[in-house]
């Protein structure tokens, strides 16, 4: 069975929904979207642009098409297909500009849709971007994944279904093929599949796109514009370095993640929990997991949260800094158990000089317990379901 996750973001999408007259969801192809769209919203029209009969229809007349079919909502997906379908949503909107949750519009190909959004839909819609599953969500439901299941397929619905190596090679090759095209990308396949094999191995590493450009016989410029590309399609992160004036030499270049482990294993041609306990990876790929499920929810209940890292030339480094503008949280991530005296020395120093009155230690142990004064060491799973408030 299909869709039968709870995703946490209906709740912010509904929040989204009773502030502004649209909502765009962003994502990843098969992130969930589309499920998302129709399980809170089942009795609205659901259009996809993407099919011919739809897009030709849509092209032609606009306006006519979405107002004809808007009652009680209008779900349009892949509404970046029909660029007009933009300006025909401003004008019916400005018609009535105080009724709010009207059209839900979602996409993949996140640079056109954003413009899109920026240059036409400005103070009309709101954006949530649609997260991979947190380990929250598929604890229940069908079928039902721990999170070690989670960790090794990644948690896009379809590969926790099945072969999850069958399907991430036929999502390379999809995306590769036809989304980067659709974008206006002329990505060499071989190239870019080269590159992100890098990117696998450097995961959670420094960019450094001069080294990956010698190694690919291409210029700086050439595999600086794939970057943008893969980060902008939902791929991969850049975690850029926190700054305070503290008088210390900082790292100044971002960390570069593949933000799903599901596809950093197909990489590394990791198929099985015992492989991945063995592989040399297997520490990064646990800070990438426990990361982004901190991140994915984090960004759902505190949206205007800003992520980071630190790192000093001396070596004094925090995986993930949260910066809620009143304040920040230092999270450091450990494949084994993470309150070592020395590493909570370290972590403590850090807290000074990023300004940080709490941190977490998160790692595979059990249980939870303070270590210091304001830090605290968490197993994954008393992390599942809470955040700091």
């Amino acid at each position: 069975m299909r869709g039968m996750w709870k995703r946490l973001a209906a709740t912010r999408l509904r929040q989204l929904w009773r502030q502004f007259p649209a909502v765009v969801i962003l994502g990843a192809r098969q992130v969930g979207k589309t499920t998302l769209a129709r399980q809170c919203f089942p009795k609205f029209p659901y259009c996809d642009l993407e099919e011919p009969r739809l897009r030709e229809l849509f092209a032609a007349d606009p306006t006519f098409q979405v107002e004809s079919r808007a009652k009680p909502g209008l779900i349009l997906d892949e509404a970046q297909s029909v660029p007009a379908v933009f300006a025909s949503l401003r004008g019916i909107i400005d018609q009535e500009r105080r009724r709010k949750g009207r059209f839900l519009v979602l996409g993949s190909a996140q640079p056109a849709l954003v413009r899109q959004v920026s240059e036409t839909l400005a103070g009309r819609a709101g954006v949530l971007e649609l997260d991979p599953l947190a380990v929250a969500e598929v604890r229940s439901g069908l079928p039902k994944r721990d999170w070690r299941q989670l960790w090794l397929r990644g948690g896009f619905p379809d590969a926790l279904r099945g072969s999850h190596r069958d399907w991430w090679e036929a999502y390379l090759r999809t995306y590769v093929e036809r989304d980067l095209p659709q974008l206006g990308v002329s990505a060499e396949p071989l190239l870019l599949r080269k590159l992100l094999a890098m990117l696998a191995h450097a995961q959670g590493g420094l960019l450094n796109a001069s080294q990956f450009a010698a190694s690919l016989g291409v210029n700086y410029h050439t595999v600086q514009r794939y970057l943008n590309v893969l980060e902008s399609t939902f791929l991969v992160r850049k975690l850029p370095p926190y700054f305070r004036n503290v008088g210390k030499r900082l790292t100044k270049s971002p960390k570069v993640y593949l933000r799903d482990t599901g596809l950093l294993h197909h990489l590394l041609n990791v198929n099985t929990l015992e492989e991945l306990e063995r592989h040399p990876s297997r520490g990064v790929s646990w800070e990438t997991f426990i990361m982004e499920d901190l991140v994915r929810r984090e960004r759902l209940a505190q949206p205007h949260t800003q992520f980071y890292f630190w790192r000093t030339a001396a070596g004094s480094e925090v995986d993930l800094v949260l910066d809620r503008g009143s304040e920040r949280i230092a999270i450091e991530v450990k494949a084994g158990r993470g309150d070592r005296p020395t590493a909570v020395r370290r972590l403590v120093g850090a807290m000074q000089d990023i300004g940080s009155k709490r941190a977490w230690i998160v790692d595979q142990a059990k249980g939870s317990e303070p270590v210091r004064s304001g830090v605290e060491r968490r197993g994954i799973e008393e992390v599942i379901d809470w955040l700091p408030p």
